[in-house]
């Protein structure tokens, strides 16, 4: 059962061979019929439902998100947030403040982004986003030519983008929900000092209390 749950996509075959070799005498259908006796399914099912939690916890250093959230200021004005994490580390980048997130903007801000990984040489290799009109044919193009695959996130699926979303709510909650946001350049500076703190000095529960950076 064990070889079976650790190796997701060994078959029955597979695990007889590998029992022959520590000297246990069985064949294919023996463990067919032990598995079953236990509920676990055979190998091309029991690897199909690890499940998207599984396959975010093992890709997780190669991983990069982004979302926006809105702010309202003082003088009733939408002020758009657009922002980059690294699910591995849960660094996060905010990348820009705008009222008007349209696809020129959204590229120019991937353009910054792709040189920011060029310069660390992170290991990313795939980046999440939502299927937001905002996001240009151009925004994915810029990430290709790095050879960064697009993932685009299910509908109305907020879990799918979970690191993202807590992000959100824990800016929200430390930060942006204990003070009045007077213009764009204003927001700008507060998320940028939060992130700071965010990335350097902030224990986080995801990272077993570790700092980000």
């Amino acid at each position: 059962m064990q070889l079976a749950k650790d190796n997701t996509r060994w078959g029955y075959g597979k695990i007889a061979g590998e029992l022959q070799k520590l000297g246990f005498d069985v064949c294919e259908s023996t463990v067919r019929n032990v598995l079953k006796a236990y509920d676990i399914l055979p190998a091309p099912v029991r690897f199909g439902s690890i499940g998207w939690r599984t396959l975010m916890r093992h890709y997780k250093h190669q991983l990069l998100a982004c979302d926006f959230f809105t702010v309202e200021t003082l003088r009733l004005q939408t002020l758009y947030v657009f922002f980059f994490i690294e699910l591995g580390t849960r660094r996060v980048h905010v990348v820009g403040v705008t009222a008007n997130p349209d696809g020129h903007w959204v590229t120019q801000q991937a353009r910054n982004m792709v040189w920011l990984l060029q310069e660390e040489e992170s290991p990313i290799r795939s980046l999440l986003r939502e299927n937001d009109s905002k996001y240009a044919a151009a925004f994915d193009a810029v990430f290709a030519a790095e050879s960064v695959n697009i993932i685009r996130l299910p509908y109305q699926a907020p879990n799918a983008n979970a690191i993202c979303e807590r992000y959100m709510g824990t800016l929200h909650r430390e930060c942006l929900d204990h003070m009045i946001i007077l213009k764009d350049r204003h927001l700008d500076n507060v998320i940028q000092d939060f992130s700071t703190f965010y990335n350097h000095a902030r224990p986080h529960q995801g990272l077993c209390q570790y700092i980000p950076m």
